[in-house]
Order: C-alpha cells, then structure tokens, then sequence
C-alpha cells in the first residue's frame, strides 16, 4: 500500500519551520511583531497546541498579561469543543506562570539586537491645540487600515500625525517630500525602516534588495506596524500603488498618509485638517513669540494678534513665521504688512526643506503640482470676492469648472462648505487667494477676460434679483444678494477702475432696492457717486438713490 502520510510531511515541515521562526523572533525580542501572524495561524490551525502556546508566550512578552489569559481560555475552549480535549502541560504551564506573575512569566530577554521601537523623533518645540483631532485621528486608525489627512501646506499635518502616532511601539515614519521621482517611494520607506541595515547585518530577510517592495512585503506581512508616508502629493500614484500592495499583503499593517490630496485607494478614510481655531492660534503664536522674544506679553497685543492669526487663516506655519518677525518688528507692525505676507514671512528654520522655509515657497510647492488647465481656473476664481458657487464659476472659469474646482478642491487649494439651502459655496483661504492673485496679475489678458466675465455675472444675477425683491421671495432673495455681497462690490469697483460707467450704472440700479432694504444707503450713495464721476456733466446724487418704482423707503 502506498505511504499515505507522505502528502502530509511538507505541510508538518512547514508547520515546523514556522514554529521555529516564530521561537527565534521571540527570542530576538519582537514579541509585538509576531502576535498578529500567530493570531492568524491559530485560527487556521486550531488545534495546533504549541501554536497556541507561542500565541500566548508573544501577548505575555509584549507586556499584555490580560490577553495572554483570555488566548489560553480561547485555546482551553477549542480543545474541549472540537476534541473533547484539556489542554496539555506546556499551555497548563504557561497558564500557571500567568496566574502566579512569578519571574518565570516575565519577558524573555533578547539575545541578539534590541527589539526596533520604530524612528518618530522627540520634537523640539511645543504641540499646541488639536485636542479633538487627535482624538479623531487615533480612533480612526482603528477602525480603518489606511487613513489620509489632507490639508493645504502649512496645515500642520505631519505634525498632527507624528502627534497621534506618538503612543504607537511600532511607528516608523517615510518622509517622501525630498524625492524627485515616483519610483524612489518603494527605496524610501526601505530605507525609513532601516531594512538595508537589517539586509547587511542579518538574514532576517531573505528579499532581494533589487526589489524593494517584496522587501517590504516580507518584513510588514507578519508585524503590527504603524506606517507613515508623509508629503504624498508630488508622487501621489507611486505612494497610493504601493499603500494598496502593502495593506493588501500585510494583514497587521496600517498605513496614515499626509498629503494635500487624497490618495485614492479603496477603503481609505481621509481626514482633512482644518486651520487652527482663534483660541489655539493665539496661544501658537504667544508660545513661539516667546522663544524669539522673552517676556512678551501677548495680552498687551491682544488685537494686533487675533489680527495677524485671523489674516493668516489659521495656518500653524504661517503664524510660526510671523512670530519668528518679532526679533525685529512689533505684532502691530507685523499684522500691519500682512497684505505683502509672501515678501514679510520668509524666517523658516534652517532645518527644514527649502519649501518649508518661507510662505510662497509652500504655496509654490502646491502651484508647481497644478497642470495648466488647473493653474488657469485658479487664477481665475481668484476675481471672485467672499466665495462663489458652482454656477458662478461655470460663467466665469474657462475650461470644465466642474472638474477643476473639484480637482482644485481635492488638492486643498480651495475650500467647498455646504450651504443652508443644501447647496455647495467654495472660497480660498486668504492666503491662497493672495497667491493667486499674483499669479493672475501675471497674464493681464486672462485676468482681464474673467473680470469682465465676472461683471458680466453679477450684472445678470443682480437684474434678475431686482423684481424678485419685490415679490414673494423677496427674503430668500435679499439672502442670495448679501451672500454676494463681496462679489457685487468687486465687480462695481472692477467697472469704476476701468471707466465701464454702462456696466456700473447697471448693477447699482439692479441693487437699488436692496441697498434700501438692508440700510446700505451711505454705500449707495457712495457708489452713484463714483459712478456718476465717470459721465461728464453728469450731477452729483444729493441723497441715496431711491427705488425705481418711486415706493418709499421701508421705514
């Protein structure tokens, strides 16, 4: 008769072979690394007895006594539910040393290199604020393997993240920024992990170095490690490629990217990082004051630095950049000559990227990643004044506004908030309002075509507001102008500048009404007046511009 047990001695020397590693990494100290293997393979084989006692031998070195207990109760319960079965006397052993918490269930001591705790550095400056988003941010790790926080550059992301990674023993962080081309990601995050050292010095990893991410496959399979991919956006396919292969191969690993744009990969939870609140900002900015500036005294200058933190939209770079100033200006001069902020906010450490060092080099950095189409819908949103929605962008911006807003949106260079009215309404943050406005100013041609395109618009919707205000929707209506507000004003100012006396005259007769029904009479007035100006031998208003129809003010 053939030799049945024959089939069965590979998987057996398979079984005993991973048996053998698994010892030698518990040996070597990566008692955390291998629990998550063992968790899998106990399952696969349940009544695998020495399986199950290096399952708890691993918890129990990794300091997690209660979990070790509860995976001998989950192994005592399978024995006797699927065999009939008591434990046998090494998981009774074991056991035993659990409940006495005698120096026999201590940890077992490396014998070779020290377990590696991951590379996230001690930081040298205070981690202000953020509270709810730290919380935030480890909660979703939890419950999701691959989480993306976005954000404008200067947000504060990567240091968001290292802050809610801190508590994680096996965190390792892959600084992508410094890298010219896509297929350098794999090499970096080999590096990050120090594998190249681990190659050299051990036969830890038998992967060939030729291939960095089968190297990276091989080490990350069998650990429960926390990966960071930082500043994603300049190789973003490469980053997302490589953040599926690995989350798809390596069942224990989570992956937190920072990027201004998502990555895109299934089951990924982006988190975007909003600027600062007031109260944070101002305690950011005293707190970074005092390191350039002993003994400052932040409520002496409480306006000039709400100014400043409001006028820099909350972004923690920014506002680091201005308090660096205070080496050699007060914060009221400071706020003073934030309307030329990218020449003002050039102090940045030493230390870090050049992009990083300055204002405009961070938004350059953002710029520098748009393609043309991109670039040209931003300088043209950049007339609009207090936000715009879609239907606005559509009649002023060239090209498929809908598909660039959002791609606009999605690179966080321009923000999209839902409206009361269940509709979408988008703005820049002032900052970025201000680059694009340089970067509009830079082809005369483009801006002037989409300022006439955007006095075109409010010319249209302020005559078809105007007999509406004096209809049944009068108050929806009224809303819809003081949203626009900003924009009306932009577009008078626009037409004044250029002497378009037609196009002035037009929009301030459309919203007549009502400057009259929400008390914007002295600015009415005002208006005419300038507008008046412009047509020779024309009369200077005496008073503020009545309606139309000849109805009296509303009292």
């Amino acid at each position: 008769l053939p030799d049945r047990s024959a089939a069965t001695r590979p998987e057996a020397l398979l079984a005993e072979a991973t048996r053998a590693r698994v010892e030698a990494d518990l040996l070597l100290g990566h008692a955390s690394d291998v629990v998550p293997e063992l968790k899998e393979l106990t399952t696969v084989r349940p009544y695998d007895e020495p399986l199950h006692a290096l399952l708890i031998r691993a918890l129990r070195d990794a300091g997690r006594g209660a979990d070790a207990l509860a995976a001998y109760e989950n192994a005592r319960r399978t024995l006797a539910d699927g065999l009939g079965a008591d434990p046998g006397p090494e998981l009774r052993a074991l056991h035993a040393e659990l409940l006495d918490g005698g120096a026999s269930a201590t940890p077992t001591a490396p014998i070779a290199k020290p377990p590696r705790k991951g590379n996230l550095r001690p930081r040298l400056t205070s981690f202000v604020g953020r509270e709810p988003e730290l919380a935030a941010i480890r909660s979703d790790m939890q419950r999701a393997r691959l989480v993306t926080l976005t954000g404008p550059g200067g947000s504060g992301k990567t240091r968001l993240v290292e802050e809610a990674a801190a508590g994680h023993p096996q965190a390792w962080l892959a600084e992508l920024a410094p890298l010219d081309h896509p297929e350098a990601v794999p090499g970096a995050v080999v590096s990050a992990l120090g594998l190249r050292e681990t190659v050299l010095m051990t036969s830890e990893l038998v992967a060939t170095q030729n291939d960095p991410v089968a190297l990276l496959v091989e080490y990350c399979a069998s650990r429960g490690l926390l990966l960071i991919l930082d500043n994603c956006e300049h190789v973003i396919g490469a980053a997302a490629d490589l953040a599926e292969t690995l989350l798809t191969r390596c069942p224990g690993l989570t992956i937190v990217a920072t990027s201004r744009e998502p990555l895109g990969v299934p089951g990924e939870l982006v988190r975007p990082v909003e600027p600062l609140p007031p109260d944070p900002a101002h305690r950011l900015f005293t707190e970074r004051a005092l390191t350039v500036r002993p003994g400052f005294d932040a409520a002496q200058e409480k306006a000039a630095v709400a100014e400043i933190c409001r006028r820099l939209d909350g972004l923690p770079l920014a506002i680091e950049l201005a308090a660096a100033r205070l080496r050699m200006l007060t914060p009221r001069q400071i706020a003073d000559r934030l309307d030329d902020r990218f020449r003002l906010l050039t102090s940045g450490s030493r230390t870090v990227l050049p992009r990083q060092q300055t204002l405009r080099a961070v938004v350059d950095w953002s710029w520098d990643l748009l393609d043309e189409p991109e670039r040209t819908v931003l300088r043209e949103v950049s007339l609009f004044a207090g936000g715009w929605d879609l239907a606005a962008a559509e009649a002023v911006c060239t090209g498929s506004a809908a598909d660039l807003i959002g791609a606009l949106v999605d690179k966080s260079l321009i923000v999209a908030e839902p409206t009361a009215d269940g509709d979408m309404r988008y703005r820049m943050l002032e900052t970025i309002h201000e680059y694009a406005s340089e970067r509009a100013a830079e082809t005369p041609d483009l801006r002037a075509a989409a300022g006439s395109r955007h006095t075109a618009y409010v010319r249209a919707l302020a005559e078809e507001a105007d007999p509406l205000l004096r209809s049944a929707d009068q108050l929806p209506w009224i809303q819809r102008l003081e949203t626009e507000l900003d924009n009306i004003r932009a577009a008078l100012q626009r037409a004044v500048e250029s002497h378009d006396e037609e196009q002035a005259l037009a929009i301030a007769l459309a919203v007549g009404w009502f400057w009259w029904l929400r008390n914007y009479r002295t600015e009415g007035t005002e208006w005419i007046d300038r507008i008046l100006r412009l047509i020779p031998g024309a009369p200077a208003p005496a008073s503020a511009p009545a309606p139309e129809d000849g109805s009296a003010a509303p009292a």
